[in-house]
């Protein structure tokens, strides 16, 4: 009988042991989620509650460029190439292309079309960007929207070193390395010889 007490015993505090673990985890995982509700940040989270106040301030900066960016499209261009839609679906495009995403470039090239922007001022941009690919580094995304922001202002642009080198006269090449030489002067006529005689 003492067997029995004690197999009973045993019984009743394994049951009440295992329900007081899996009652202690869920209460913890309640305190967790109303203390994450409450606003009153945990120990590990103290950095995580600096970013959301640095990442509004880059987004209201990034909305004021933006706008700056429209506004100074809207100056510098005639017609609907300036209107901010297209504007913002034309750049987009340009720079889909650029990075050889050209099946969702033609989806926004779609769009840009529905709203009567003009496809022209895509080719031309798209051209402007080209003569400037080597000033364009892939690893900084912004040298790549700056750069398609001014060919979208300005599609005639040209590079510094292209613009300096068309103004100056081409310099002759050759394969050796001497500096070239001036033309040599035409030599004297020499007189006739009077005719050998018989």
């Amino acid at each position: 009988m003492r067997r029995r007490v004690f197999e009973l015993r045993n019984a009743v505090l394994r049951q009440f042991a295992a329900s007081l673990a899996v009652s202690s985890l869920v209460l913890l995982a309640g305190l967790d989620g109303a203390s994450a509700q409450s606003g009153t940040p945990a120990p590990d989270q103290g950095k995580a509650a600096a970013q959301p106040a640095d990442a509004a301030k880059d987004a209201t900066a990034q909305n004021q460029r933006r706008t700056d960016e429209f506004a100074e499209a809207a100056q510098a261009i005639n017609g609907p190439a300036g209107n901010p839609e297209c504007v913002w679906l034309g750049r987009r495009v340009v720079r889909l292309m650029w990075r050889d995403d050209l099946d969702t470039a033609f989806r926004h090239l779609d769009l840009y079309d529905r709203f009567g922007c003009p496809g022209g001022h895509i080719q031309a941009a798209f051209r402007c960007l080209t003569r400037f690919g080597a000033q364009i580094d892939p690893k900084v995304a912004e040298t790549l929207d700056s750069r398609v922001h001014a060919c979208w202002i300005n599609p005639a642009a040209q590079p510094q070193q292209a613009a300096a080198a068309a103004s100056q006269p081409p310099v002759p090449t050759t394969g050796n390395s001497q500096p070239p030489q001036p033309p040599a002067s035409p030599a004297p006529a020499a007189s006739p010889s009077p005719a050998p005689q018989k």
